[in-house]
């Protein structure tokens, strides 16, 4: 399995839940501090800045995820075998980490578990792009049992965008912008852009969601991503990958 080391550089800015104002700025790396995210709780810290701090690093994961890419995984060719084909897409399940989603048949599959993830799964074209769409699980507290324990969904997308966004700075660092929140069935589902200066503008769409393996409770965060000159390519097909998913 592949190993992606991750130092945190997030910080808060919060941002409105349907922004429309214009970012230009350069994407950095995103790292994620030292810490194990299967071990963070709310208890006794509802209304406490360490509790807010602790749900913040949770959604800095969330982002994390969103921004690893495949190429740091390793192609998984028996990964297939967990595939069925279904009129235009296949159909991907693990029974491991339950879940299953609906990718274009002809794309590859990753796997890996970087540092502070237990998983991720990554699925791409075959042909050299930018766009892909990846699943992580990291472990949260017994008492994160649904997203509500993050917050609204508003609060959640603009604690992910706020942690996102450097066009700020000077000199502007990366412009991330808010497109739209929403919350259906357990899920957080949240678009945004994120766009250096000079560059491509990419846009990502994420389902987050929790469930239990049994022992302990998971954040799922699924991510479909996009740049702006693949649009016509594959942005259909990216999100109705993410709206997909599935917990089995």
């Amino acid at each position: 399995m592949a190993s992606v080391s991750w130092f945190c550089c997030l910080q808060m800015r919060p941002t409105p839940c349907h922004s429309t104002t214009p970012f230009a700025a350069p994407i950095t790396t995103l790292h994620q501090q030292h810490h194990n995210p299967s071990s963070l709780s709310s208890t006794g810290e509802e209304g406490s800045s360490h509790g807010v701090h602790r749900r913040q690093l949770l959604v800095h994961t969330a982002a994390a995820a969103a921004l690893l890419a495949p190429a740091a995984l390793v192609p998984n060719a028996s990964a297939l075998n967990d595939v069925s084909t279904e009129e235009d897409v296949r159909i991907y399940t693990d029974d491991v980490n339950r879940f299953k989603i609906a990718i274009p048949p002809d794309w590859q599959v990753g796997t890996g578990e970087p540092d502070g993830f237990k998983s991720i799964t990554a699925f791409y074209p075959q042909e050299a792009s930018n766009s892909n769409v990846s699943v992580a699980i990291t472990g949260v507290g017994p008492d994160f049992t649904k997203m509500e324990s993050f917050g609204k969904v508003e609060e959640f997308a603009e604690t992910l965008i706020g942690g996102l966004d450097r066009s700020w700075q000077r000199p502007p660092g990366v412009a991330a912008k808010l497109i739209d929140c929403k919350s259906s069935k357990g899920f957080y589902y949240i678009e945004y852009s994120l766009q250096n200066p000079g560059e491509s503008r990419r846009t990502l769409y994420s389902a987050i969601g929790m469930a239990s393996n049994g022992w302990y409770n998971r954040l799922y965060t699924v991510t479909g991503q996009f740049v702006e000159e693949e649009t016509d390519k594959y942005a259909s097909k990216v999100k109705k990958a993410v709206a997909s998913f599935r917990f089995i």
